[in-house]
């Protein structure tokens, strides 16, 4: 009886151990929506990354580490960028900026475009920053 006790002792605990899945706060606008994600949220997002991160930022900087690619927000829609993106409509894609505006603007364009698991980093850098972490 005790060995069957720590044994749903230890299944108790791992199981807690285990994040919850990020799911975000639903942005919808007139063509669809979007998630958006704190930084602490892509932070823990980014431990098991499943998705193309894209620094959307204009002029070009720094970055989060693990990104991916860099499209200038109001490039994001043009054939020779729109080509880098995943060809799967509905792949995740999470897009941030210095502040949050022009991935924004970004998140809704790839919306437009069809595109179906698209997030977009609250606060942008600033956000990270604020939240303690580094860029790069």
């Amino acid at each position: 009886m005790r060995k069957l006790a720590i044994l749903f002792i230890t299944i108790l605990l791992l199981a807690s151990c285990q994040s919850a899945p990020i799911t975000g706060e639903t942005v919808t606008f007139a063509n669809g929506s979007y998630q958006k994600v704190t930084a602490a949220e892509l932070k823990s997002m980014l431990k098991d990354k499943d998705f193309v991160l894209v620094n959307v930022h204009i002029p070009m900087g720094t970055s989060i580490p693990e990104t991916d690619l860099f499209i200038p927000y109001d490039k994001i829609t043009v054939s020779e960028n729109v080509w880098q993106l995943p060809a799967e409509k509905d792949s995740k894609i999470v897009l941030y900026c210095r502040s949050g505006r022009m991935s924004e603007i970004a998140a809704e364009e790839l919306v437009n475009l069809g595109y179906t698991n698209v997030w977009n980093v609250a606060d942008g850098m600033l956000g990270w920053e604020q939240a303690g972490f580094s860029l790069e």
